[in-house]
């Protein structure tokens, strides 16, 4: 059993609202940006003068316009989720970090937000794009108790807007940045509980999501979106098979691609009204934090008894699922 003892989430204070790319001048409103992805705003770790000067033309310059660096943000997602826990550094006996755009190719992140924080342990990372959270609980869910320590950081730090073309509308809607930080453990019972994992590729598709290195995000947008909401019904219909109580009521946290296409997947899965939680239309994708950011926003407001699933489709072509229960008040 894999307990979910905290978690903790970062959004930098810059702010990309509608507006703000209406005035970029390429072709965009509030109106057309609503109709189609139904984001409002984003928070975004590069200067907001960066961003107009040069629309990040050049994404290996995007490092000089960024305030932050992910080890930053990876430590302030992090020391929430301590905070969460009552735990102090000296407590995680491993770090596991993940991105859809990680800033290093070496070292892992994971061991620059260790240090960031001070912790001496075991440090590496797994990414698998936006399902990297889901990818990284499968991993320790599958491992022997007594091979892990009593806690575990698992970060997520998505800065993805570094990697946004702003002279694209198509990809300058869309993106927003966050980090997201939770402490597992084997060992250390807490009343969320990872029932059941499940994770699936089809590597055929690899090339329909791609950032290239210091290269502008990528995709095929429609062919993507449809093959997300199918993956997702997909991924919903196992969970609900694995629930213990009604599947009526589940609630259900996807990826945070759009708003459209998550009220699009609610409606066919019958997903009760109240049952849906998101961010997107506030924070806009933001990659692999996207869905964990909802789950550590909405940390308090799951009580015994309620169930979880958690769906997340992403470049890979990769996906998978989570079913948290929550178990009493440990």
């Amino acid at each position: 059993m894999l307990y979910i003892n905290s978690m903790g989430y970062f959004v930098p204070e810059n702010i990309i609202d509608n507006k703000f790319l209406e005035d970029l001048d390429i072709g965009t409103s509030d109106e057309w940006i609503m109709e189609r992805v139904g984001i409002r705003k984003r928070h975004t770790v590069l200067d907001l003068d960066y961003i107009k000067e040069t629309k990040n033309k050049r994404p290996l310059q995007s490092v000089e316009g960024s305030v932050y660096s992910n080890r930053q943000t990876g430590a302030k997602a992090a020391r929430m989720a301590l905070d969460r826990a009552g735990l102090k550094t000296s407590d995680i006996g491993m770090v596991i970090a993940g991105s859809s755009t990680p800033q290093y190719s070496t070292p892992a992140e994971a061991c620059m937000i260790a240090a960031e924080l001070g912790i001496k342990a075991p440090a590496f990372d797994l990414n698998s794009a936006c399902p990297t959270f889901v990818f990284q609980l499968h991993f320790l869910n599958s491992m022997q108790e007594e091979a892990l320590p009593e806690h575990i950081l698992v970060v997520n730090p998505e800065n993805v807007t570094r990697c946004v073309d702003y002279n694209d509308r198509r990809s300058a809607v869309l993106f927003g940045d966050a980090t997201t930080a939770a402490i597992v453990s084997k060992k250390v019972p807490s009343k969320y509980q990872v029932k059941e994992s499940v994770i699936f590729s089809d590597p055929s598709g690899w090339e329909k999501i791609v950032v290239p290195a210091m290269q502008h995000f990528v995709q095929d947008g429609s062919k993507v979106q449809m093959f997300a909401i199918r993956m997702t019904l997909q991924l919903l219909k196992k969970i609900k098979e694995k629930m213990k109580g009604d599947p009526k009521d589940l609630n259900f946290i996807g990826h945070q691609a759009n708003l459209l296409m998550l009220q699009n997947v609610a409606q066919k899965a019958e997903i009760a009204e109240g049952k849906h939680f998101y961010n997107v239309d506030e924070y806009g994708n933001c990659g692999a934090a996207g869905a964990p950011c909802v789950l550590a926003q909405n940390w308090d407001k799951f009580s015994h008894g309620d169930e979880i699933a958690l769906c997340i489709v992403g470049a890979g072509l990769s996906w998978g699922g989570l079913l948290i229960s929550v178990e009493g008040d440990v």
